[in-house]
């Protein structure tokens, strides 16, 4: 076939139609090739699909344990007491609230050799300000004659320590019964030691007249 004067053919018809096609097709690749690559970014740390209470809210710091919050005595609470008698370095010793009368001699150097001290308690609790008196005979002070009674005879009782004598023992002394030295032991349960003998005013049945019989026969 042929298109007037410039002699068109058929054949030349479908090599335009096949060189426009191919222009189309590498133009729309130099498009596409040209747009910019989508690059997917994972991170190295995944984050978790689920928080727990501790991912949210800090830690918290413990609080510091004072006697306000546990109800009990400072390590820097002491006691300070004097160890004398024979001990290797009598004195004044400072130790800590809840110390014994064995924390005490340790202090002191511990008992000389040979000391009998089974007339200790060193299981009890010091007291802040007490004596502990080690391997010496307390002197007896002598009685006033209205202290012995009437009785001809009657023993002089033997001084007691008011914060280890037992229920016996002070049911020796003038004045006191089993219910005065029952009332005693439970006043010392109670309170703790005794710091000075006229604390025996705040034991139940003990009164004026019943300390100054007993006063000269006890000590702390």
């Amino acid at each position: 076939m042929e298109y007037g004067r410039w002699d068109i053919t058929t054949h030349h018809v479908t090599l335009a139609a096949v060189t426009v096609a191919a222009l189309v097709a590498v133009t729309a690749w130099w498009i596409l090739r040209a747009e910019p690559e989508t690059v997917s970014v994972t991170s190295e740390r995944a984050l978790p699909t689920t928080l727990s209470p501790s991912d949210v809210f800090p830690a918290q710091v413990p609080l510091r344990e004072t006697a306000a919050t546990t109800g009990k005595p400072t390590s820097d609470a002491s006691v300070i007491v004097d160890v004398a008698g024979k001990v290797r370095r009598p004195g004044i010793v400072e130790l800590p609230a809840g110390a014994r009368v064995a924390d005490a001699l340790d202090s002191a150097g511990g008992v000389r050799p040979g000391v009998d001290i089974a007339a200790l308690n060193l299981a009890r609790l010091l007291v802040d300000g007490e004596q502990i008196v080690v391997g010496l005979e307390v002197p007896i002070l002598e009685p006033s004659p209205e202290s012995l009674g009437t009785i001809a005879g009657t023993p002089t009782p033997l001084r007691v320590d008011l914060n280890s004598a037992t229920a016996e023992q002070l049911e020796t002394l003038p004045g006191i019964g089993p219910v005065t030295a029952a009332a005693i032991l439970a006043w010392r349960a109670e309170n703790g030691a005794f710091t000075a003998v006229d604390e025996l005013l705040e034991v139940s049945g003990i009164g004026d007249a019943t300390l100054a019989e007993v006063e000269a026969y006890v000590y702390v």
